[in-house]
């Protein structure tokens, strides 16, 4: 058998509890049911929101490395600053594409602009009008073949070599003005790390 323990006596300063009743225990079992769904779905709900977020981010970036040829827009301002290639503004039909590798990085850029573009930008990289050379193409087969550059046919193609000691870039750009209003420039721009 049994035996039943005695209870303690509550203290003698503590005053009385009520019975507790249906509503307020309702009331405390919303409450309770609140705060569990506070602590689990907040956090539950940014993990799905920082997943999904975190997996777009990986289709941009794999969609941008894994390009093969210019691709449509902007160089980064970084990339601009590090191979030193000051596309101006105006620009339209800006193209590029980025190579690395452990020997040698480079920065293809294709862009149309004014004849006051092709002033500032030839004034950013420290060159003029006066060094391009007519009818030289500086930029080499093999570079033309990475991005799908021809420079034959029609057009007064100019070009330059600008040499910097490294680490600075060297760039080739190749100039097209047979619209003087309107000259295309085509910039590979290398860089030793």
């Amino acid at each position: 058998m049994i035996a039943s323990l005695p209870h303690q006596a509550a203290p003698p300063d503590e005053p009385q509890r009520l019975p507790e009743t249906p509503g307020h225990k309702a009331r405390r079992r919303a409450l309770t049911l609140l705060i569990i769904v506070l602590l689990i779905g907040v956090p539950a709900g940014y993990l799905v929101i920082s997943a999904a977020q975190s997996r777009d981010s990986g289709k941009d970036k794999e969609s941008k490395y894994s390009a093969t040829g210019l691709t449509e827009g902007w160089p980064s301002k970084v990339q601009r600053r590090l191979y030193q290639v000051p596309v101006p503004h105006p620009a339209d039909r800006v193209a590029y594409y980025e190579t690395n590798n452990w020997k040698t990085s480079r920065l293809y850029v294709q862009f149309r602009t004014n004849s006051a573009g092709l002033d500032g930008f030839l004034a950013g990289m420290g060159v003029n009008r006066d060094d391009l050379k007519k009818n030289d193409i500086s930029i080499s087969t093999r570079d033309q073949k990475i991005t799908g550059w021809r420079f034959t046919g029609h057009g007064a193609w100019s070009g330059l070599t600008h040499t910097q000691k490294n680490p600075a870039p060297t760039q080739d750009v190749v100039v097209n003005t047979a619209d003087p209003n309107y000259p295309m420039i085509y910039v590979v721009s290398r860089t030793v790390p």
